[in-house]
Order: C-alpha cells, then structure tokens, then sequence
C-alpha cells in the first residue's frame, strides 16, 4: 500500500460487549486499520471472540499495548476507573485517546454538535450512550428557549448492558448530567437510567423533558427532526417517536436500534457510541491529510 493510502491505525483498549461490536464497525471502515485488542484476562470472553474474528489480541492491558507499538487512535472500551491510568500512559505518545468510558476527563465530543472540535485534541471523551442519543436532541431544542429543566430518562436492555457499564452507572449518570449542562446551559438536570430484564428485550429508548418558560413551540419539531437526521449518518437506527411542546413544557422520546450486524437490534446503546466513535477516528487528522 502506497505511503498516502496508509490507513489510519487503532487499538481497541477492552473486548467486552462494546469493544467486540467497536471491532466488527472498524474492520469494515475503509479508513482504519485495526492493530490491537487489548484486554486484562488472557481468558475472557472477548479476547477470545476478537480472536476469532482474526484480530491481534494481547492481554495486561496497557502495557501490552505501549509494547506493540505507536498507532493513531485508541478506543477506550474498558471502565471508568481504569480511563486516567490509560490516558497517563498515552499522553506523551502521540496517540489520540477516544474515551468511551464515562469519566468526565477529555474534551466532550458530540459528532452532530461539536465533531469539528475533535481533531484539535487528542483526548476526546464522548460522554455516554444516553449523552450521544439526548445531546443532539436538547442543543437543537436549546437553540429556541433557555432551559429551566431538562430531565432524560433512559430505557436499555439488561443483555446490552456489560459488567463494566453496570460498575460505572454513578459515573454515567454525573458525566451525563454534566455534558448536558455544558450544552444547553439549563440550570438544573436531572438523569436516571434503567436497565430492564423484559422479553423480549427492549429497544434502547431515551425520554426527554425541557421546561422552558419562554419556549417558542414553531421551530422546535423541525429542529428535532433535523437533529435525528445528522446522527442517522453514524447511527442509523435513530428515530423520534415523538415531539410534543405545550405550555412551556418540551417531551421528546427517541429509540435506537442497532444496524451492525454482530449486535442484536435493542443494542442501540452500544451502536450509537461506537458510530461515533467510528466516525471520529476516520476524521483523525493523519485521514484527512491524505
């Protein structure tokens, strides 16, 4: 391969449910290469998974990955706890560290929202599942009232749901919060999650109130409406279920369905994150340069 179609090259820092769909969505990007699978448990699951799928896998975590060699991108697909150890380890490399973990660390990203501000940082956080699905939703709103109150309810299946999502649900729902608050400038938020065991399994749903008194009704649905048709680029199982705007009070309910093939189709949660996480690595600068 010539020096200009070099691909972009990344390692995957974690092989449970979001680092083995994160492989599947990378080996078919024209743009990326995937190197590495990292995980901690020469045992696992996932490692096992990413090796059948004919990817270099290594165990001990990140220092087998500083070992393999430089690349490009790392997703960070592990657990929040372990994120600014990663970063530690990364910053004086030159590898651009995508934070799929809820931490609050790195520059927030939003791909439809503020996506041109990513290849100005190398240390990218992109909020959370629930984050990608509601924050183009409530900018789009934002930008016609100023929010008193803006409360997100998120509905995931329990099977969707891997161990280290389900040790990071405080982190979850602060950095959530947090992302939200820096977006549309509301002065309260309020964020729940609910994990349900239901059969057949749910898709992934997330319900939206703003309490705006100055809320101007006319443009609000077609700014939703747009919103949703951006994210459909990376994720196109995005759908407004409904918009519904009267006295002062916005409710807006979006599902995600999942398209990869690997992932069952209530897995939105997991396919909305790892497109935008996609999606970011294949505007690295290194891609766009050639």
């Amino acid at each position: 391969m010539a020096a200009d179609e070099r691909r972009t090259s990344v390692a995957v820092l974690g092989a449970g449910l979001i680092g083995i769909d994160l492989i599947d969505k990378i080996r078919h990007s024209k743009n990326l290469d995937l190197h590495l699978v990292v995980g901690r448990n020469r045992e696992s699951l996932g490692l096992a998974r990413a090796a059948d799928m004919g990817c270099a896998t290594a165990c001990d975590g990140i220092a087998a990955l500083l070992e393999s060699g430089p690349v490009d991108v790392v997703f960070d697909a592990s657990n929040a706890d372990s994120h600014a150890d990663h970063w530690a380890a990364l910053r004086e490399t030159g590898t651009t560290l995508i934070d799929l973990t809820p931490t609050q660390l790195g520059t927030v990203i939003v791909p439809t929202v503020n996506g041109g501000q990513a290849s100005a940082h190398r240390h990218v956080n992109l909020v959370s599942c629930g984050g990608q699905a509601a924050i183009p939703v409530l900018d789009a709103v934002a930008q016609h009232c100023t929010p008193a109150y803006i409360e997100v309810v998120s509905t995931g299946a329990s099977a969707s749901a891997g161990r280290a999502t389900r040790l990071n649900l405080d982190q979850y729902i602060a950095t959530t919060q947090a992302a939200i608050r820096s977006f549309t400038h509301a002065h309260e938020v309020k964020v729940m999650v609910n994990l349900s065991p239901a059969r057949p399994a749910p898709p992934f749903r997330v319900v939206m109130t703003v309490l705006a008194p100055d809320l101007c009704p006319g443009p609000v649905s077609a700014a939703v409406a747009s919103a949703a048709e951006e994210v459909r680029a990376f994720a196109p199982g995005f759908a407004v279920n409904s918009v519904e705007v009267k006295d002062g009070r916005i409710s807006v309910a979006v599902e995600v369905t999942a398209a990869s093939g690997r992932l069952p189709r209530y897995a939105g949660n997991l396919d909305i994150i790892n497109g935008a996480a996609v999606l970011l690595a294949e505007q690295h600068p290194g891609a766009l340069s050639r």
